[in-house]
């Protein structure tokens, strides 16, 4: 049985909405090779993004008798709380959104994956190539370990969400407690001007706000994107449970093609990178100066495991959740 959208994500419910324009029930489209499944697919306009992409335009998806088509949402729960009513077929989030999700009783499968980081990452002399996201403060700033960021004012794009939590685990492991930080909310750039004239201790940010941070001068202190999900897959590909009955098939089919994708992305980087510059809107010389995306080949549970036991540990969650055993698709 289908469980009624939680009161938290159905308050985003309309944001994704407004995006989708309508109804995303899968239906059939005209191919060339005869009738095609549609799928509708919430995207959130990352670099990433370039594996559906090259999905799409390789034709790949085709291959699977599939038409997808895609739609930005305006953040990961917005497109979750989509997926779980059926608006949308499938659609991205990272890890801890979807563990928030699981967390309400939301009802999700994890299809594939969409992001996330190598085994050769976790040994990079610069994370800057490696992780997207970065802690940075003043380059005359005192503060000199995560643990100093305690009675410090962080900026972070929401509260309770990637960043926050990711900083959190941070400053914890450094001895310090993340309860005393005075988390400020910021957008991107607004952080970036008030790190640099003073009004925030420290800014988290994301690419390409990162390298334009220590472009000016500002000092990176940490990297807390690659230090808390470790190797593996970050970002997902999620289907609501009632999707998954009706459109097996389709959802599998999905699966093979995004991993077909993912792997011509690792290969062909230049290629991927400039559509991610496409997809973001930034020069093809931010993208190359920035962290390099992987497109991993497979998530685990413990993917999803290890990020469930870091958000007890820091108290985002009341408890390690009991995820369910066929939480991935074909595990």
């Amino acid at each position: 049985m289908r469980r009624s959208i939680p009161a938290a994500l159905a308050a985003v419910l309309a944001l994704a909405l407004s995006a989708c324009g309508g109804s995303t029930t899968a239906s059939t489209a005209p191919g060339s090779s005869g009738s095609l499944t549609m799928l509708k697919v919430g995207t959130i306009g990352i670099g990433s993004d370039a594996g559906i992409r090259l999905a799409i335009d390789k034709g790949y998806f085709k291959e699977q008798g599939l038409d997808v088509r895609t739609t930005v949402v305006a953040n990961p729960p917005a497109g979750i709380a989509a997926a779980q009513s059926g608006q949308l077929d499938l659609t991205y989030t990272p890890s801890i959104p979807l563990l928030n999700a699981l967390g309400n009783n939301v009802q999700l499968t994890v299809v594939a994956a969409a992001d996330g980081y190598s085994e050769q990452a976790m040994a990079h002399k610069d994370m800057t190539k490696v992780d997207d996201t970065g802690l940075l403060v003043q380059k005359d700033s005192p503060i000199t370990r995560p643990k100093d960021l305690e009675g410090k004012s962080v900026s972070v794009p929401a509260r309770k969400a990637q960043l926050e939590v990711t900083v959190s685990k941070l400053v914890k492991d450094d001895g310090g407690d993340p309860a005393k930080v005075n988390w400020m909310v910021l957008d991107p750039s607004s952080a970036l001007q008030s790190l640099n004239s003073g009004r925030v201790d420290a800014a988290s940010l994301i690419a390409p706000f990162v390298s334009k941070a220590i472009s000016q001068g500002d000092r990176l202190l940490a990297s807390p994107g690659v230090q808390f999900f470790k190797a593996g897959a970050v970002g997902l590909w999620v289907t609501g449970n009632g999707t998954l009955q009706k459109e097996r098939k389709a959802i599998e089919g999905f699966k093979a093609a995004i991993y077909k994708a993912n792997a011509y992305a690792n290969q062909h980087l230049e290629e991927a990178q400039q559509l991610s510059a496409q997809i973001t809107n930034n020069p093809i010389e931010v993208v190359k100066s920035g962290a390099v995306n992987y497109w991993p080949d497979k998530v685990t549970t413990e993917d999803i495991q290890r990020v469930d036991d870091s958000m007890a540990e820091l108290g985002y969650l009341k408890t390690p959740l009991k995820l369910p055993a066929d939480l991935i698709l074909g595990s």
